[in-house]
């Protein structure tokens, strides 16, 4: 008994160091989306060069989070949190002075790293208490939301006040950089290793795959999606992956067992995170358009200022916060696969109320929040149930593929989302296509699509079994991994 009291002490002492890096990362995660017409002013470029302040950082989130998350598991996810929190304070210093453009989305890149926290403090909490594991993850998950709705509000009301961006853009590069010392000194290290070697075919094969794929669709709709260097990149990626898939079937130590997808319990709710992906971070663009929208001028929306709509985002941000909270209580309550059901049909109510009631800036903002909530249990539940599921010496990948199906499902639906609005515009007499404009149809039809898709992930949910807790990997490490049993 003393001894339980004394790991949980320690794992309280442990997550509480975690929980304030993930606030941290989401608030640097956070921190550009209001600087980015400062950005814009102080490097002289224009919107379309914009866009790739994020979509830098997204594309090399997909690159490099699956190979950290498995040197994790191969030599250590501690070690491998530190490499990662150093590589992001040097992205962030960069980021900070860099005299040109072009610098600055170097910084961005190496600050992709900062997405491979999440899988790397996964595996690391589940090695100090795989018991209290699921509720550990709500409380970081939730660390993240919220950070990153601070750091969305903190950054331009420092911008406002300072005026200089180079001292805004310098704050969370202090506060990565402090964040390494804590991890080397505070942190425990993993004990469990995953054996073999670097799968380094597997790993180029999956990077490339991954890259084209996106980058072709996240480039569809300036390029249009009959363009021929889109056809190349989509058709060339998803080759690469099938060549992937072939490789990894016939490697002794791969990347990714890919047995663990398809008999391991982590198949079913990876296929979930990629339709929460879809629905969630898909959407998101056309639900922030419409409160944008002035109905007089656009012919939809709900006329909010930019202000006001910053602080509906925010208030998005603390539902979702809200529900992380709930997820871990949820599942103990009713069982995981229940509260991802229950998440998914609350999901799919939110996108019925937004279509019914999109006249109501009130209602509209409720129904929001609403699937605010929904998005938190699911952000806290999913990934309970991977590093539940997975091996102790596979948490990191695990984990790892998790988020990358999630972002790389986002930026997929909304690649197609931007398609299936384009369907719907009207053209006034006399205007050209260029002054063609979103008509309310099309952002219903984005609601519509992504209403199914939260009907599709409850049926799915309510199918993912979860693994019984096994004790902790210093005390067994002899001990074969627990294989997943129908939670009931």
């Amino acid at each position: 008994m003393q001894r339980r009291v004394s790991r949980a002490r320690s794992t309280f002492g442990v997550v509480g160091f975690l929980v304030v890096m993930e606030f941290g990362s989401g608030a640097l995660q956070g921190w550009f989306s209001p600087l980015l017409a400062a950005i814009g002013q102080q490097f002289e470029v224009g919107a379309g060069a914009l866009n790739w302040v994020n979509a830098m950082y997204m594309l090399m989130t997909v690159a490099c989070v699956p190979i950290l998350a498995k040197l994790g598991d191969m030599f250590g996810h501690k070690r491998l949190l530190v490499v990662a929190s150093a590589l992001v304070a040097v992205g962030s210093v960069v980021v900070a002075f860099a005299p040109t453009f072009e610098t600055f989305l170097l910084g961005r890149a190496l600050q992709a790293p900062l997405a491979a926290f999440l899988p790397l403090e996964f595996a690391i909490v589940r090695a100090r208490d795989p018991r209290s594991a699921s509720k550990s993850i709500g409380v970081l998950v939730g660390a993240l939301t919220l950070g990153a709705a601070v750091g969305a509000l903190l950054s331009g009301l420092l911008f406002g006040a300072i005026g200089n961006l180079t001292i805004v853009l310098l704050i969370p590069a202090i506060f990565i950089a402090l964040c390494v010392p804590v991890v080397v000194f505070l942190v425990p290290e993993t004990v469990v290793r995953s054996p073999g070697r670097v799968d380094l075919i597997g790993a180029i094969l999956l990077t490339a795959g991954l890259l084209a794929v996106l980058t072709g669709i996240s480039n569809a709709a300036a390029w249009g999606w009959g363009d021929p260097r889109i056809i190349a990149l989509i058709l060339g990626g998803a080759a690469l992956l099938t060549l992937w898939v072939f490789v990894e079937r016939r490697t002794s130590h791969p990347l990714v067992d890919l047995t663990m997808l398809t008999h391991g319990g982590i198949g079913l709710p990876i296929v979930a995170s990629l339709l929460f992906g879809a629905q969630t971070y898909g959407g998101q663009t056309a639900s922030f358009l419409w409160l944008l929208g002035d109905p007089t001028r656009d012919g939809y929306g709900l006329g909010i200022a930019p202000a006001g709509a910053g602080a509906i985002i925010v208030l998005y941000a603390l539902a979702a916060f809200l529900g992380t909270l709930l997820g871990d209580r949820l599942a103990r309550r009713i069982s995981a696969a229940r509260a991802i059901a229950l998440a998914g049909v609350v999901g799919a109510a939110s996108f019925a109320l937004m279509i019914g009631l999109a006249e109501s800036a009130a209602l509209f903002i409720a129904a929001m929040s609403l699937g605010g909530i929904s998005a938190g249990v699911l952000l806290a539940v999913l990934p309970a149930v991977v590093v539940r599921n997975a091996p102790a010496d596979s948490v990191g990948i695990a984990s790892a593929l998790f988020n990358t199906a999630r972002t790389a499902a986002g930026a997929a639906a909304g690649a197609v989302f931007a398609l299936v609005m384009a369907l719907f515009v009207a053209t006034s007499p006399g205007e050209g296509a260029a002054d063609a404009r979103s008509t309310p149809p099309s952002f219903f039809a984005v609601w519509a699509i992504c209403l199914v898709i939260a009907l599709f992930l409850a049926v799915v949910g309510l199918r993912i079994r979860v693994a019984a807790p096994a004790e902790p990997a210093h005390d067994v490490s002899d001990r074969p991994a627990a294989q997943p049993i129908e939670e009931r």
